[in-house]
């Protein structure tokens, strides 16, 4: 149970890590073009990506597959520049961006996890003994993610209802900072 909890712990501030802003960055692009009113379909958006990320991890634990990390490294943020970007041609057609959201997230959740899986080797146990771990690591990201897609639906109310910002202008607004800090991750990385 110590274990569960143990990774738990670490998946959760995996995701709140303030100074690895990429996932949150990931999430804000996710989650800025939708409201409470769809909160279910924002839930299964980020459950995919949280499948995508334990599929890699699984691979990695286990030495199915893992990349090459440095290809990883730059494909992080250049899947929150695809993202964003996506939402800014897409902010008038959302129902489009409901049905691509899950395939993105999914896949990206792929990129993501296995940007994390050659230091999770690292701190867990032997092979035979991984499966808690990657099952509290899971739970641990999905809830922080859930946390912080709660914090990003009331920003949205507040700047569409409140500040009554009109939405494509806000997705398109929100996404283009998005793109300029995913291309300052890129940049750097050169």
């Amino acid at each position: 149970m110590y274990d569960l909890l143990f990774y738990f712990e670490l998946g959760l501030f995996h995701v709140l890590d303030w100074e690895a802003y990429d996932h949150l960055l990931f999430l804000i692009a996710l989650t800025i073009p939708f409201s409470f009113k769809e909160f279910k379909t924002v839930f299964w958006i980020v459950t995919f990506f949280t499948l995508g990320h334990t599929f890699s991890l699984i691979f990695s634990a286990y030495q199915i597959y893992s990349p090459p990390e440095n290809i990883i490294e730059i494909l992080i943020p250049v899947t929150i520049v695809i993202t964003a970007i996506n939402n800014i041609l897409k902010s008038d057609k959302m129902n489009f961006y409901k049905i691509s959201g899950f395939i993105i997230s999914l896949f990206f959740g792929l990129i993501h996890g296995f940007g994390f899986g050659n230091y999770f080797n690292q701190i867990s146990f032997p092979v035979e003994s991984k499966i808690n771990p990657l099952i509290g690591f899971a739970l641990g990201v999905e809830f922080s993610q859930l946390i912080i897609v709660l914090a990003i639906l009331l920003i949205n109310l507040l700047v569409i209802k409140l500040l009554n910002y009109k939405l494509s202008s806000y997705i398109r607004i929100g996404s283009a900072i998005i793109i300029g800090f995913g291309l300052n991750m890129i940049l750097n990385m050169i």
